[in-house]
């Protein structure tokens, strides 16, 4: 039988820290003069009691190493409790929204989709804000520490090929995963720092700079604004593309580069491969609005800001880019599905995982070719295993057939179909807003009904553990001894 008390120890200390943090708002709320504050009061003596308490009762349990299907249910476990306590705050607070929005608005930040149920944030309490921008930071690094340790350790989609790629857990996985997370913590701070001193720097407000900097180096995309980063001017649209490249590069290259080792940086294949990614979808776009609109700074500042958002999963929007016509709309939408690289804040399927993908299709037509010679997929001048490669193209299948019966799902629930495909692709992806008047980048989610808000989480919490991590736990043979 599994023993789930140190599920429970973790679990619970982490609610209960999330609670701790609740005081920031406080203090913010309490300095603004808004009544808010007890809201996040309330929130933090909830999180903080019921946390300690179920950390206090598993404590005894602890231990170096955790079984498989601890490691499974940890994974997740955490992604669906820490919401339901940082929803609190917008369920108890201003906001007057009801459970459902409040637990899809924490969702969405803790799994850094930044799609968003709030309208109305330009008038909304500090306190409010930047609750949310810390959702989204939490997220951001925690997720990191998922993919660089645990996901790899499970062999989930593929993430096993980055095992040896600079930490090796060798089963021990809470003592590592504080040793990494640490070196980590500090990488992504600085980021963060550096980020929020140059929007400062450039003119935006203190308290702006600090929310959007935590979205942005998350690649989460909640803004203070309703017009998300239309609000602010070219310079700050540059400096938060820079940022959201950074933030989806892997963060295993950044320790390495801190180390002193500067060469796999500059031999990773797939950073070289999401940078010329970029490139092309960005020359594509202004091509297309210099044609439309004439050659100008504008559309080339739209084109940029706007692919990188979405291939990073970020979600701002400077521009409703689905006025500019079928092209740029698929271009998006399916730049959208290839995400940032592994070991990132970033989202979607990732960049490593087409990388595979392309190499098995090529190994395996030399195969047809040549049936009597031996052609082994290689990734980074490694040889492939089988191994991983089933676990990627698992992974892919997987995806689209999630990606369809959401879609279908959301359908079934009255939505029309652009909303039901691209609210499927975007939750399921991470990515923010949608296609269409309704959840597009000019609208929010606010209208949808109850059930597909609840489909959205679901498919929120499955993309962002990278599905499978999820969706073994539903299995009855995890269960069995």
């Amino acid at each position: 039988m599994i023993d789930f008390r140190p599920v429970g120890y973790v679990i619970g200390f982490l609610v209960a820290v999330l609670g701790t943090t609740m005081i920031v708002p406080v203090i913010i709320d309490l300095r603004q003069g808004n009544g808010n504050w007890v809201a996040f009061v309330e929130s933090a003596a909830i999180s903080i009691g019921i946390g300690g308490a179920m950390a206090i009762s598993c404590a005894n349990s602890t231990r170096e190493k955790l079984s498989l299907q601890q490691i499974f249910l940890l994974t997740s476990g955490v992604w669906v409790v820490l919401p339901v306590f940082g929803a609190l705050p917008f369920w108890i607070g201003e906001t007057d929204a009801d459970f459902v929005d409040a637990f899809f608005e924490a969702m969405s930040g803790l799994t850094t989709t930044g799609s968003t149920v709030l309208s109305g944030l330009d008038g909304m309490s500090e306190g409010v804000l930047l609750w949310r921008g810390m959702l989204q930071w939490f997220g951001g690094v925690g997720i990191i520490v998922v993919a660089m340790v645990f996901l790899p350790e499970l062999g989930v989609g593929g993430m096993q090929i980055f095992k040896s790629e600079g930490f090796e857990t060798d089963g021990k996985i809470l003592p590592r995963a504080r040793a990494i997370a640490a070196q980590i913590s500090v990488i992504y701070l600085a980021l963060t720092v550096g980020c929020a001193m140059l929007y400062a720097a450039l003119g935006m407000a203190g308290f702006d700079a600090l929310v959007h900097a935590m979205t942005t180096v998350s690649t989460g995309g909640f803004s203070n604004y309703d017009a998300s980063f239309g609000r602010f001017d070219a310079a700050l649209h540059y400096v938060c593309t820079l940022f959201m490249v950074l933030a989806a590069l892997p963060f295993v290259r950044y320790v390495q580069i801190v180390g002193g080792h500067t060469g796999p940086l500059l031999r990773d294949r797939q950073i070289r491969t999401f940078l010329v990614i970029i490139g092309i979808v960005t020359l594509a776009l202004t091509l297309y609005l210099w044609k439309a609109d004439g050659m100008s700074e504008l559309s080339f500042r739209e084109a940029l800001f706007n692919s990188v958002s979405v291939i990073t999963g970020t979600g701002y929007a400077s521009a409703d880019y689905g006025g500019w016509g079928a092209f740029p709309v698929a271009v998006i939408f399916f730049t959208g599905l290839i995400g940032g690289c592994a070991g990132s804040t970033a989202c979607s399927i990732k960049v490593f995982r087409y990388q595979l993908l392309f190499a098995s299709l090529r190994a395996q037509i030399r195969r047809i070719h040549s049936p009597n010679a031996i052609f082994v997929p290689r990734y980074d001048g490694r040889p492939v295993s089988d191994a991983v490669l089933s676990s990627v193209m698992v992974f892919f299948v997987t995806f689209i057939l999630l990606l369809g019966l959401f879609s279908v799902a959301l359908g079934l629930t009255g939505l029309d179909v652009l909303t039901s495909v691209s609210g499927a692709a975007t939750a399921i992806a991470n990515i923010g807003p949608g296609l269409g008047p309704i959840i597009g980048p000019t609208g929010n989610f606010a209208t949808l009904n109850d059930t597909a808000k609840w489909l959205l989480c679901a498919a929120m919490l499955l993309g962002r553990l990278e599905l499978l991590a999820v969706l073994v736990i539903l299995t009855p043979d995890f269960w069995r001894d």
